[in-house]
């Protein structure tokens, strides 16, 4: 008697759909992944903060591995020079939101995943409703303030968090908050206040805009972060022991030089469980869900974030059109601040060498400002003075040397890329004494080379 088809069992035969066994098919038959794997994706949920360098290789990898929802936080919009190591966006999408031109790269490769758009930066207010619905968080930001902002809400929430950075040719990566077990309970995996309780100094702090980074470098670096995330969701996020032992190293370091003779190399350092008086993840923290709302915590002040610098009095600095006109005419009239002069000047660029090579005004002198911040001098010290503490073992640096021997009538004018570091470079400048008490002028010029290029000569190189 033939089968009513009526009668046939509508509901799924198997556990994932014919798409997904095809589309997932070369990791579901690792015995690391599994069916069961493959099911643990499908129902995970991972927010990605940060859609540059280190989150958008990330973000491809766990669309292609199958996540079931992946949330997109970033307030900016993509610009050229980001194109060359963030993969997801494209020529065609300059201008538009990151988040935007990320969803519409992963829509076309796994259109099965739910992306969730989050077109903001982080804060002490949205965080912990922003984080609350998803099982795992990857950190792909690039500002102290936001990496402990972002530890903090994972530890508070019981949320892992893989943590990444990247520069130059540097990068490390942090498995933090696993197990995401409650504070205080010594079992949990440690925080990013574990590692560091304090933040570094603003002046050491260097961003890829102003350090450059190598696409290639922060590419592996978001593929990492892609790769334990996966580890953790296969395994379990909650369980209460980590993927691995509970001794495998926690920071994994890359970093080297390219070349045959040198190649680059990965260096893990263990760190074993919590610190006993974080201020967060420990009994004795500080840090609450009513203290992260309430606005008691400035994460900005707490990094000493001092953007953009005013170290100057107005009359220590030249703006780039007043500048411009005074180079315009014979040294004889050279313009400075409000006032015109007989003086001759000498143009100090502090930028690094590998920036004053990509295009320089001409006979300026490159003194990069890594090399004037060398060595810190207290205030109002003499010339005399620095030559008399050679005696003692601190010799007078070689660029106050190059700039004492111009002509002493002459003024200096510093300029950097944006306008930050010329102004800490006239106050060093002015602590050694080459201003002579206020006989030489020397001023920053405003904007840097970025104002130079806006208002006065467009075909600067903007880099």
């Amino acid at each position: 008697m033939a089968e009513d088809p009526t009668n046939i069992d509508t509901e799924q035969k198997w556990p994932l759909d014919p798409e997904e066994y095809k589309r997932y098919g070369r990791q579901l038959i690792m015995p690391e992944i599994g069916l069961q794997g493959q099911l643990n994706l499908k129902s995970s949920s991972v927010l990605i903060v940060g859609v540059g360098g280190l989150g958008c290789p990330a973000a491809a990898y766990l669309a292609g591995a199958g996540v079931g929802k992946i949330g997109l936080v970033d307030g900016d919009t993509v610009e050229k020079s980001n194109l060359h190591r963030q993969i997801l966006h494209s020529t065609a999408t300059v201008g538009m939101s990151k988040v935007e031109s990320a969803i519409k790269y992963l829509t076309s490769l796994n259109p099965t995943v739910k992306y969730v758009p989050h077109i903001a930066h982080v804060s002490t207010e949205t965080t912990l409703d922003l984080f609350t619905p998803y099982d795992l968080v990857l950190d792909c930001t690039d500002t102290p303030a936001s990496r402990y902002l972002i530890s903090d809400t994972c530890v508070l929430l019981g949320k892992p968090l893989i943590s990444a950075s990247a520069l130059r040719i540097d990068g490390q990566l942090m498995i933090l908050n696993y197990p995401p077990l409650p504070p205080g309970n010594s079992k949990g995996g440690p925080c990013y206040r574990c590692f560091f309780p304090k933040p570094p100094s603003p002046e050491s702090v260097t961003s890829c805009g102003e350090g450059g980074i190598l696409g290639p470098v922060v590419g592996v670096m978001g593929v990492l972060q892609a790769l334990e995330a996966i580890k953790l969701i296969c395994a379990g996020i909650n369980s209460e022991e980590p993927v691995e032992s509970r001794d495998r190293p926690i920071l994994h370091i890359f970093s080297g030089r390219p070349g045959a003779t040198s190649p680059f190399q990965f260096r893990a350092i263990p760190f074993r469980g919590r610190k006993s008086n974080c201020a967060v993840c420990s009994s004795f923290a500080t840090i609450t869900k009513e203290s992260l709302t309430s606005g008691s915590l400035d994460y900005q002040k707490f990094c000493g974030i001092l953007n953009p610098v005013t170290a100057l009095r107005a009359e220590e600095r030249v703006s780039v059109e007043d500048f411009a006109e005074s180079i315009s005419k014979p040294m004889t009239e050279v313009r400075s601040a409000k006032r015109t002069d007989s003086r001759k000047y000498t143009v100090v660029d502090v930028r690094e060498k590998v920036q004053f090579e990509l295009g320089n005004l001409p006979g300026s002198i490159n003194i990069p400002y890594s090399e004037l911040c060398h060595v810190t001098r207290s205030d109002n010290v003499s010339m005399s003075a620095q030559k008399e503490s050679s005696k003692d073992g601190q010799p007078t640096p070689a660029w106050v040397t190059t700039l004492s021997k111009t002509s002493p009538d002459a003024s200096i004018y510093v300029i950097c890329r944006l306008g930050n570091d010329s102004q800490l470079a006239v106050q060093k400048m002015k602590e050694y004494g080459l201003g002579k008490g206020s006989e030489r002028f020397i001023a920053d010029i405003k904007g840097g080379f970025s104002s130079w290029r806006e208002m006065v000569d467009p075909t600067f190189p903007d880099y």
